[in-house]
């Protein structure tokens, strides 16, 4: 046998790591590499958007106002996806305003990952009259429709981005939180964890350093999925007005400008709407090729 064939037959029989194991599952679904790919594509055109616009996207042409679509007859390739009820180009308020919902998903998933993950460690490791007050507070959180709670919230801080992010991110703080408690209780009865507690490791080096790792699979989907509710949320609050305020290229409040030229001028409605549902959808299928490669019930 010579040594390229006993290499072969050495990479056949040495294990994948876990990031090409992770790839592999995550590669073979389909929809989640068409909703990778969306993401990267929204990402890229959003962080080089100064270089890929050709114009600002507060820039009024007043002599081009409602001008349809380049490929429409009596558009101009000026602008390719045409002009608002203002002169702006839709295409570059389009590309800046996924900075804007790529932002406010960024901010969401954070502070309620990072607040969720803390707090269900707490309770699920506490556990008694903490673990029962802190679920209790949850189910509360929960009882109330997400959407008015928000618009609850935003109306006590004031309208705004900002406020907007934090609003969303209360609303989805309990789902972190069960999740985070399931799955502590569910390692604490394992034998690593009291091997640990009888090699005497702390409180700190036990829930952090040792538990944790082992519950950020669930909460890396939640993440995901979470992600494609913040920017749905922070549209519709935009919306209604409580979100972006004009005349910041959201995506949301985008389309609340153009409700009253839906009939003579399709484009200023169709396009924003065309990309929160295609970025709303690209993490959601990527979200489900997340669950599947890392969850090891759905490699058997």
């Amino acid at each position: 046998m010579n040594s390229q064939a006993q290499t072969a037959v050495v990479d056949e029989l040495v294990p994948p790591g876990p990031f090409r194991e992770f790839w592999n599952y995550f590669s073979s679904n389909r929809g989640a590499l068409i909703g990778f790919v969306l993401i990267v594509v929204v990402l890229l055109a959003a962080l080089f958007a100064n270089f890929l616009t050709p114009h600002s996207p507060y820039e009024q042409y007043r002599d081009y106002v409602l001008t349809p679509p380049a490929w429409q007859e009596g558009g101009l390739w000026q602008f390719p996806l045409g002009t608002d009820e203002v002169g702006r180009d839709i295409l570059t308020r389009l590309i800046y305003g996924g900075r804007l919902s790529l932002f406010i998903g960024m901010m969401v998933v954070s502070l309620s990952l990072m607040l969720g993950t803390l707090i269900g460690l707490v309770s699920g490791y506490a556990r008694g009259i903490t673990d029962t007050l802190i679920m209790r507070a949850m189910d509360i959180i929960m009882a109330l429709p997400s959407l008015l709670l928000a618009l609850a919230i935003v109306t006590i801080l004031g309208p705004g981005l900002i406020n907007a992010s934090i609003a969303i991110a209360v609303t989805y703080l309990p789902h972190y939180v069960r999740i985070t408690r399931a799955s502590v209780i569910a390692e604490t009865s394992k034998d690593y964890v009291i091997a640990s507690k009888v090699s005497g490791a702390g409180v700190f080096r036990l829930v952090f350093i040792t538990i944790l790792p082992n519950c950020l699979a669930p909460l890396i989907v939640q993440a995901s999925l979470g992600f494609s509710n913040a920017i749905l949320d922070a549209a519709a609050l935009g919306f209604i007005g409580l979100g972006a305020q004009p005349p910041s290229p959201e995506w949301g409040s985008m389309l609340a400008n153009a409700l009253e030229f839906i009939q003579r001028a399709w484009w200023v409605v169709t396009f924003p709407g065309l990309m929160i549902l295609l970025t709303v959808l690209a993490f959601n299928l990527m979200g489900d090729g997340l669950r599947d490669a890392l969850d090891p019930k759905m490699k058997l």
